[in-house]
């Protein structure tokens, strides 16, 4: 089995909107930030283990809890309309200018999903370094069946509904939820990717064949208002329970 040079990442800016100063706010304890430092570094897998911020407050939250913070992400970097993929490719360039560092892989951590375990990161690591017909890795979990792509609606401006894209109307439908075909969403968990897509001229992360990892849906837990922190805390007790 090769194993790959793996760089973990966390991208945790200043400015959230919705839950101001979200990553450094306290959850179950502890800062939001801190569940997704501490989970990756007992994982134990990384290379090397950083954290790319805007704000000075965060990097020393990150440094406290024992990530590398080599640099403070330039602003326009760091506004709503960044892209991930903006932001990563920043930081290995950094790192590949500045401390001539070079990796095969990446591993995202966003700190907005406190229920990804230690045992995801280690389980994906395992993924990469076994699979060499991939080139990048997101995490998912199944759809609830009320919830799935055949059963989504339009409606028009009479009122009346037919399912998106095909024009089904109701009673052509699959009403059990228990009877339609499993579908996933991409839950914000752990994302892993090859380092040479973010250079391939398609400016994404991802490449031309992305792994899903399933993940149960009680570990999927991505914050992102202020309803979703609070249903965020009972689960992740229940987690802590268990």
């Amino acid at each position: 089995m090769q194993i790959n040079k793996i760089l973990g990442i966390i991208t945790a800016r200043g400015g959230s909107k919705r839950v101001p100063r979200k990553n450094v706010k306290d959850f179950l304890g502890k800062p939001l930030l801190a569940w997704s430092i501490e989970a990756g570094k007992k994982a134990e897998v990384f290379d090397r283990f950083i954290l790319t911020t805007d704000d000075k407050e965060i990097a020393e939250i990150g440094k406290k809890y024992g990530i590398e913070v080599p640099f403070l992400r330039p602003a326009e970097l760091a506004v709503d309309t960044s892209s991930s993929y903006d932001v990563i490719k920043h930081a290995v360039e950094w790192l590949k200018d500045n401390e001539h560092y070079e990796t095969e892989w990446i591993i995202l951590l966003e700190p907005s999903s406190p229920g990804r375990q230690i045992f995801h990161i280690q389980e994906v690591t395992k993924i990469i370094n076994e699979r060499n017909d991939i080139d990048s890795l997101i995490g998912i979990s199944e759809t609830p069946g009320h919830f799935s792509y055949l059963k989504q609606q339009q409606r028009d401006e009479k009122g009346i509904i037919t399912r998106v894209g095909d024009g089904a109307i109701l009673r052509n439908l699959i009403h059990r939820n228990q009877d339609v075909p499993k579908s996933y969403y991409i839950n914000s968990a752990i994302y892993a990717f090859k380092v040479s897509n973010l250079f391939d001229g398609n400016n994404s992360l991802w490449g031309d064949k992305t792994y899903g990892y399933v993940m149960d849906e009680k570990y999927a837990l991505d914050i992102d208002t202020p309803d979703d922190w609070l249903v965020a805390e009972i689960k992740m007790k229940k987690i802590l329970e268990e």
